[in-house]
């Protein structure tokens, strides 16, 4: 008897994967993945809150359009399972944030916090996030 998932004449059929997309992209937001970009955001403008680090800057405008965001988590957060956890909670906080209030031609990097980062609540995540923000775009352009 054949398990209730094989086809039925016992041929190998293809599975269907769905494709590598970042849930940030369906959300204008593009996925920073290069090293100097993640360096050029450091050397720029900063705002820690109680959950995470907010890393800013400005591109040129001979550089991509739209919001860019990049996520990272030190081994300080915690072995591989918790920095994934944190990084997951990160990007949601940026897919449901940044569209609204982040501006076109920035580029954003989100820094996970020890422990603090996956167990924080998320509207209060959220709020970190927002508050970052204001504090970033405020006073100086």
């Amino acid at each position: 008897m054949t398990p209730p998932e094989a086809p039925e004449d016992g041929n190998h059929q293809p599975r269907v994967t769905p494709p590598a997309a970042s849930v940030c992209a369906r959300d204008g937001l593009t996925i920073l993945k290069n090293r100097s970009d993640f360096l050029k955001a450091a050397r720029a403008r900063r705002q820690g809150t109680a959950s995470m680090m907010v890393q800013a800057r400005r591109r040129t405008p001979d550089e991509a359009s739209g919001i860019r965001v990049g996520f990272t988590c030190s081994k300080k957060v915690g072995n591989a399972v918790a920095r994934n956890r944190a990084k997951r909670r990160l990007r949601e906080a940026a897919r449901a944030v940044l569209p609204r209030q982040g501006r076109d031609g920035w580029d954003y990097v989100l820094i996970g916090r020890t422990e603090v980062t996956a167990n924080r609540p998320f509207e209060a995540l959220l709020d970190d996030l927002r508050h970052a923000l204001r504090k970033l775009h405020g006073s100086r352009e």
